[in-house]
């Protein structure tokens, strides 16, 4: 019997689907082996770690060696990425296995094919991989475990700093500065309604040009006198330019651009989506043949496909879509200079498993999810969209004016994947027109405007600022933003990501004592030096050293001050009943409270309300169990989602409507 132990337990019945008889899974819950929970545990002077199996892995860890004892081979096969690669050295330690010894599986996605040829092509521990991964932890560990119990004296207990957190944190409040310092601008849009003589289609031209230059109408004076100067005036097409353009598909999905998408077009958030995209990646139950996976791995900032799913896509776009929709040589994506390009990009495991097929065994948002990807991987496959344009120059007196039509002549990628759907009415369409021909006016339009600030971040604009500056992983993205959440440094206004009091008071402290260390160009520039340690096998101690050494003086310099930072509590619009006084949000041993601005003068406090909106139980059928009760989905205190009866005891934790398992809540 051969042993082959993975991360998640999700995917242990789908692989072993794959692989057969003669092997046994088995799931480690993801880390086994870690820093000390309770103490610094890295000796920086010669930058050793000291790792400890952790505290609620004691029995799985046991499980483990009697079963690697028993069996005849040992496989790691924990996830394709460098945290995946640690954990299996860590693995290894534990069972007393040579890492030079081919232990090591590896694949980019659940199916026979890929399992089949990691079986046929196991390796050494990537011991570049796994010490790149070492001194991100060791650097996480420096900040978190130096800086936090100097952030918690000098501000508030329970407060924490992290060296990717920080400079995201940075950014929100960054943005938030810009926003508050922001001057608006006026400026006016003036354009002509206008239509062809004898035709009923509107159209919209815009005023770009007076004597030939381009103006810009600053106020409100500057648009009544170009009214003044239109009055009466005749609207004459000077210059039609028509042209074709092509569009390009997009590329299939990275982690980012996923998470991005998800959020912009299925409204699904950065928790939700990385939650249902584990489960794609993992496998789902496919009534007659199990569980089953969807898509390749899901930690990924490569947009490389590998010639077998390019052959598989054409061949599909051809037939379902017809020849002219296969590109004349396949489509090729640069991916970016900074990734670490280890995977391909996300994908579907089959082109032939088409969404609808699938429709029944997923949960709404699963479906909507694996969709998304599924038909972004088919367009980026696919050619390009041509577009007709036609520009039309139109003079009126000394003024001209410009309006802009768009057809479309071959739907291309389009024909899959669209970021908007044209309307029937759509203005961009229009009237065939000549030059020389004068047009029917209508009305002139004008319209103050001002310029607006920047926009606060949403998680996936957020995911694609880190991306773009070289902050965090894909792997990283997501765990980085909830956290700035779970720690009350930022709230969600919308979709928006706010910064809260406490946020600005972190960032501001961080800023004014870690400067040289917690800023986006440093941040950027350590994620180069981990790639050079990946990649090269650059000496991971000295990069660890280096940090240290340029964190130390910041670390010690801090630590000396006294400072002590008050937080200005949250206003809101509750009037003391006591006083009158506006009440404020404070927070004390057992969370926050409503207490009165006018303290220590007036000590009212009341309870604050959350506003939490209560759970409503929904009716999926009636009871297989006593067939007149009717059974509903329900969450208990603890928030488990479970199935019960109104009528009868009939209880289960999985939908007796379908007999599947019920997502974690």
């Amino acid at each position: 019997m051969k042993l082959v132990i993975i991360e998640g337990p999700g995917k242990r019945e789908t692989l072993k689907k794959y692989l057969g008889a003669g092997f046994d899974v088995f799931a480690t819950k993801g880390h086994v082996r870690d820093l000390p929970e309770k103490d610094f545990g890295v000796d920086l002077k010669t930058i050793t770690p000291r790792y400890e199996i952790m505290k609620d892995k004691g029995e799985l860890i046991e499980e483990l060696k009697k079963k690697a004892k028993k069996a005849d081979e040992v496989l790691i096969a924990t996830d394709p990425d460098r945290e995946g690669e640690a954990i299996a050295w860590h693995i290894a330690y534990i069972l007393g296995i040579d890492p030079k010894t081919k232990c090591r599986i590896v694949f980019n996605e659940i199916s026979k094919k890929a399992v089949t040829e990691a079986l046929k092509n196991p390796r050494e521990i990537d011991m570049n991989l796994v010490n790149a991964q070492q001194t991100r932890r060791i650097l996480d560990r420096i900040v978190g475990y130096k800086v936090s119990p100097i952030i918690c004296k000098r501000i508030k207990p329970r407060l924490s700093a992290g060296r990717v957190q920080s400079v995201a944190l940075k950014l929100v409040v960054d943005r938030e500065k810009e926003i508050l310092a922001f001057v608006p601008e006026e400026y006016w849009n003036i354009s002509a309604e206008l239509e062809k003589a004898g035709e009923k289609q509107k159209f919209k031209a815009a005023l770009s040009t007076k004597d030939g230059k381009k103006i810009k109408v600053e106020n409100k004076e500057q648009a009544q006198q170009i009214e003044g100067d239109l009055k009466g005036a005749n609207y004459i097409v000077s210059k039609i330019k028509k042209s074709q353009t092509k569009s390009h598909a997009p590329a299939p999905f990275t982690t980012s651009t996923m998470q991005q998408d998800a959020l912009n077009k299925l409204g699904m958030n950065l928790k939700k989506t990385s939650f249902c995209a584990q489960q794609l990646y993992e496998g789902v139950e496919i009534e007659g043949e199990g569980k089953v996976a969807l898509i390749t791995y899901i930690r990924t900032d490569s947009t490389r496909v590998s010639p077998d799913a390019q052959a598989s896509a054409l061949t599909f776009i051809a037939r379902e879509f017809g020849e002219q929709y296969v590109p004349s040589k396949p489509n090729i994506y640069k991916t970016k200079e900074t990734a670490q390009d280890a995977h391909e990009a996300i994908r579907p495991i089959s082109i032939e498993r088409t969404p609808s097929s699938v429709m029944s065994s997923l949960s709404p948002d699963n479906f909507k999810l694996y969709k998304l990807i599924y038909e972004r991987f088919l367009a980026s496959q696919m050619a390009d969209a041509i577009y007709n344009n036609v520009n039309v120059d139109i003079s009126a007196n000394n003024y001209g004016f410009k309006a802009v039509g768009k057809t479309v002549e071959f739907l291309g990628y389009t024909a899959v994947y669209k970021s908007y759907v044209e309307k029937e009415d759509d203005p961009s369409k229009l009237p065939k027109m000549s030059e020389g021909e004068q047009l029917n006016f209508i009305k002139l339009i004008s319209e103050q405007k001002f310029t607006k600030p920047p926009a606060r971040y949403t998680e996936a604009s957020l995911v694609k600022e880190m991306e773009e500056k070289g902050i965090g992983r894909p792997a990283t993205y997501a765990m980085t933003i909830t956290t700035l959440d779970a720690r009350g440094y930022t709230v969600h206004e919308g979709k928006y990501l706010v910064p809260t009091e406490l946020g600005k008071v972190v960032d501001e402290y961080l800023a004014n004592n870690f400067r040289q260390v917690i800023n986006v160009k440093f941040t950027a520039d350590m994620e180069n030096r981990l790639d050079e340690i990946a990649e090269q096998g650059k000496n991971w101690q000295d990069v660890a050293s280096s940090f240290w050494n340029s964190f130390s003086g910041l670390l010690v310099k801090a630590g000396a001050s006294r400072e002590k930072i008050k937080i200005q509590p949250e206003k809101t619009d509750v009037v003391c009943d006591k006083c009158g006084a506006p009440m404020v949000v404070r927070e004390g041993r057992y969370g926050k409270f409503l207490g009165c601005s006018a303290y220590p003068n007036c000590t009212n406090i009341m309870k604050l309300e959350t506003n939490k909106p209560k759970y409503e139980p929904k009716v999926i059928g009636k009871c297989p169990e006593c067939g007149e009760g009717n059974v509903s989905i329900r969450r208990s205190k603890a928030g488990k989602i479970y199935y019960a009866c109104d009528k009868c005891k009939f209880y289960s934790f999985t939908n007796p409507m379908k007999g599947k398992e019920t997502p974690a809540s």
